[in-house]
Parts: structure tokens; sequence; C-alpha cells
């Protein structure tokens, strides 16, 4: 099968189109013949190995041990480990993946679902790691509620587009804060209000807000917390920047240290990637409350260039890769 593989860690210039042997499944696993997958940030860290504690979280210290990369998938089952009973060969589905820049991956059963009938394959390959990261950061850990006033900074790119509108699905009046040329896109898909932070700064006006949403973004925890009311909840969503050890974790830590002698909630978490989310999601979808963001897409032999157009911060939504 064709797939992109690196050999090393670094920029998108060491990976390379090449055929290599499909892989093998375990017992609780199933092959999906891959149609589409999704690029998002996790996969420029996996493929540069950073920031540097990423590579003791089982990803190889000096060279990576998974040769092909990426995660977000949509595709048509293959084949079934003996153990796996919700699906059979034929069944399209979504879900995350080990290696689905390529044209067959391995999936756990528990990390994956039958597509939405109304998405296509592009849309669904975009769906599971930024849509689960959005549910859970705003159902879990924000608390959301209907009625509240809710920030989403970063509100453009593949995990904001989806906490817009779960947001609004959830019954909250949401604001999202991002460029200039992005701000009619996120108006578009439900924002009640759109901040261009080229021209206003967040934290200066009089608005607070009962629950921020930071996704990758690089404000301090005193211009977020004054944004807050004083009961408020921050929800910081990953992290960039912060060099090549804390990559950006320093500030997440800080808002856990601090949280518990202050009344406003302040916190981070690591997404959960589980089937039961995945069918929430679904029925979201079907419900026509949530539809997935799709900027741009690249066919399987121009990863790279899918990966430094999203490393630009250009995409306006999702990136996918067609196979």
């Amino acid at each position: 099968m064709k797939a992109i593989v690196r050999d090393t860690y670094g920029s998108p210039d060491v990976l390379e189109l090449r055929d290599i042997d499909k892989p093998e499944i375990g017992d609780d696993e199933l092959l999906v013949h891959v149609h589409a997958a999704g690029v998002d940030r996790g996969v420029w860290h996996v493929m540069t190995g950073l920031p540097y504690p990423i590579r003791l979280a089982g990803y190889g210290l000096r060279a990576p041990k998974n040769l092909v990369i990426g995660s977000d998938v949509a595709g048509v089952v293959e084949a079934l480990g003996k153990d796996v009973s919700r699906f059979q060969p034929g069944d399209e589905v979504f879900g995350i993946g080990k290696g689905t820049f390529a044209e067959y991956v391995c999936a756990r059963e528990d990390k994956l679902a039958h597509k939405p009938a109304k998405l296509t394959f592009e849309q669904a390959a975009v769906l599971a790691i930024s849509g689960l990261t959005a549910l859970q950061a705003l159902r879990d850990h924000g608390k959301v509620r209907p009625g509240q006033e809710v920030l989403v900074i970063g509100a453009s790119g593949g995990v904001g587009t989806y906490a817009v509108q779960l947001a609004k699905a959830f019954g909250a009046h949401v604001t999202g804060v991002c460029s200039t040329k992005k701000v009619e896109m996120v108006r578009s898909i439900g924002a009640d209000h759109v901040i261009d932070y080229a021209r206003e700064d967040f934290a200066e006006g009089e608005q607070r807000y009962d629950l921020i949403l930071d996704i990758g973004g690089n404000s301090s925890l005193s211009r977020l917390r004054r944004t807050l009311t004083p009961e408020g909840t921050l929800v910081i969503v990953g992290g960039e920047g912060g060099g090549r050890w804390l990559g950006g974790t320093d500030r997440q830590l800080r808002a856990l240290m601090l949280s518990p002698f202050v009344a406003q909630k302040l916190g981070t978490f690591v997404s959960s990637e589980n089937h039961e989310d995945m069918i929430a999601l679904k029925e979201l979808i079907e419900a026509g409350k949530v539809t997935p963001v799709i900027d741009t897409t690249y066919p399987l032999s121009e990863v790279p260039e899918a990966i430094r157009y999203l490393e630009e911060g250009h995409a306006q939504g999702k990136v996918v890769i067609t196979v």
C-alpha cells in the first residue's frame, strides 16, 4: 500500500510517499480502507517530536516508533479482529487510527463509530479528534449551561469551529475571537459576536464571560482571569510556543496550580478518545446542530504541503487528506 512515512523527527521535509506492507490487525482492531484523513496540530507534534515530553509518551526517544503519521480517519471496514462485535466488513466508519496517512490503517474498535450518513468521507475524517476535544472541553470541563456567556479564543481553527457550534447547541451565547480574514466564517457557523483580535482586545472591554475556551492561545492567565466572571471557568485547550521542552504547557500547569486558591475554576485536560462521545458527535451531526468546516483538501502525495499550510495558520476549520 502507499503511505506517507518518515524515518526521523523533523519538518515536513522528512516525509515521503512510499510503498509499504498493509498493517496487521490485533484481536480488538479493524483494518480500514482509508478514504480521507484529517490534519491537526497533533500531527505536527508527532512529526517533529516536539515538545520533547511527547517522545516519552511512547512515540520513540531518538527516532519515531511508528513510521506512518496521522490519526483522524474515515473509510470502509476491510477486515475484523476476532473480538470485534460492533462492525462488519463494508461498514463506513470514522474515528481515530494509527497512521492514517496511508491507504489502509489499523484502528481499535472503541475508537471508531459508524459514519453519519449525511457527511462525506472528507467531512467525517475531521470529526473525531477536534470534535471530541471541543465536546469534552465544553460539556465535561466547562460545564456549559444554557444562557451562559462563552468566549472561544481561536474560534476559526479545527477545535474552535466545533466549539462555537457546540456551545450554541448547548444554548450558550457565544463570542468568537479570530483574525480579520476569518471573521465572516466564524459568524457564519453561529457565533453571536466575533472579535477581530487585530482590531480589538477581548480583555479590554467590559464584557465578562462565564466560560472561556482558550484554544492554542498565548494570553496570560491574568488577562484571561480578568475577562472571566468572579466564579467563571477557564479551560485551556492545548497550547503552542513555549520552547522544545514545555511547548506552551507551562501556562496550563500554572492554571492547575492556581485554581484551588481562587473562586474561578482554571484548568486544562487531555481529551478522551472514546466510542461513546463519537456517538454523541454523530447524533449532533444528524440533528443538524454541528457541521465540520473544511478549508482545503490535499491528495495523499501532498501531505507535507498540507502540514505546512496548517503550520502557517492559514486554515479556516480543518485540512483534509484524500486517499
